[in-house]
């Protein structure tokens, strides 16, 4: 009975981070997969997310939630803040729709690109580099 209360998004869809508010509450949760690396939890650290955790006999559940001293907006800002950051160092998330702010969204990106020497380098955009079907090789 314990394990299905401990059940994770995560876990259950495949990504790295689930971000979603936890009903009852409105807590945002940020579930990470039951085997996730230290390093996705200490950059979650990093970002501001709230480290908790449950040591059972068998695994050791590890989630974190956004500061509840927050108000409800700065919940989401701060939630939202933290996706390019995950999706940069390479991470699957999602995001639930009712917690996802645009705004924080954009801010968060323009941040990140704002630091990076040079990112057009590194990371060509999708409309610098219209697609095309690559030319099917002629056959004789």
């Amino acid at each position: 009975m314990g394990e299905t209360s401990m059940a994770n998004l995560a876990d259950e869809y495949g990504t790295d981070v689930e971000i979603y508010p936890r009903a009852p509450s409105t807590t945002i949760h940020a579930d990470t997969p039951t085997d996730a690396p230290a390093r996705l939890h200490d950059l979650l650290d990093q970002l501001g997310l709230e480290r908790q955790e449950i040591r059972t006999a068998g695994p050791v559940y590890t989630w974190h939630v956004v500061p509840e001293h927050l108000d409800a907006d700065e919940q989401k800002r701060l939630a939202t803040r933290a996706i390019p950051a995950l999706l940069l160092a390479g991470y699957k998330v999602n995001c639930a729709p009712d917690v996802f702010d645009e705004d924080a969204y954009q801010q968060a990106v323009n941040e990140i690109r704002a630091s990076k020497p040079d990112p057009a380098a590194r990371y060509p955009t999708p409309v610098a580099a219209p697609k095309r079907p690559a030319p099917s090789p002629r056959t004789p």
